[in-house]
């Protein structure tokens, strides 16, 4: 008879102290306080391109794409020729063939061609212009940018130096894509950039 009772009181006991830890845990509920997680917001396409130009003048894109006088401060871009790169029908300077042999590597004085190894590279158009890439694709545009192929043709040849491609490669798709949609809202300056000089062709600029 004991033992029934105490089995009682045991149920009752237990049955009490789940109804309270319930009671507890739900007032405890009820007193925090939870900040609501804001909702993400997408870009706009305003505010992706505002991204991309902080990006393009940030990462130097600037430094080797636009053509430079020079000032008491140094070389200083030409707004109207912004990004537009080599310009065509400009003439390279004389070659010190020694500064070559000795490894040096050399760039003209707007910054915006490069002699080594692979010959001479030129800086591209890379305004809103046909000449430029203006009728890129974004899907080009990634793949220059990611696998250094020239004018995103996955068949064509590689990108030659400096152009740091594989820094660009370490970008997200959202920053490539705002740097994108950033240059193709540049103003279009026509230029068609020369090709690359091969190092077999270089004896021509040589003066040593």
């Amino acid at each position: 008879m004991i033992n029934k009772i105490l089995k009682i009181l045991n149920a009752k006991f237990i049955l009490q102290s789940v109804i309270l830890g319930s009671l507890l845990f739900l007032t405890s509920c009820n007193d925090k306080e939870y900040n609501e997680v804001p909702e993400e917001k997408k870009m706009t396409v305003k505010d992706s391109i505002s991204r991309g130009k902080y990006l393009v003048e940030t990462i130097g894109c600037y430094d080797c794409h636009s053509p430079k006088r020079m000032t008491e401060k140094g070389p200083a871009e030409i707004a109207e020729l912004a990004l537009s790169g080599f310009q065509a029908g400009d003439s390279l300077p004389n070659m010190n063939t020694e500064a070559l042999n000795d490894g040096w590597m050399l760039m003209n004085g707007q910054l915006t061609a490069f002699v080594g190894p692979w010959g001479v590279s030129y800086a591209a158009n890379i305004t809103s212009s046909d000449s430029g890439i203006g009728n890129w694709t974004m899907e080009k545009w990634k793949t220059a940018m990611r696998e250094g192929k020239l004018k995103g043709d996955k068949n064509g040849r590689m990108m030659l130096p400096p152009m740091p491609w594989q820094n660009f490669a370490k970008l997200n798709d959202e920053d490539l894509e705002s740097m994108f949609k950033y240059l193709q809202s540049t103003n279009p300056v026509e230029n068609a950039v020369p090709t690359p000089i091969p190092p077999n062709k270089l004896d021509s600029l040589k003066t040593t």
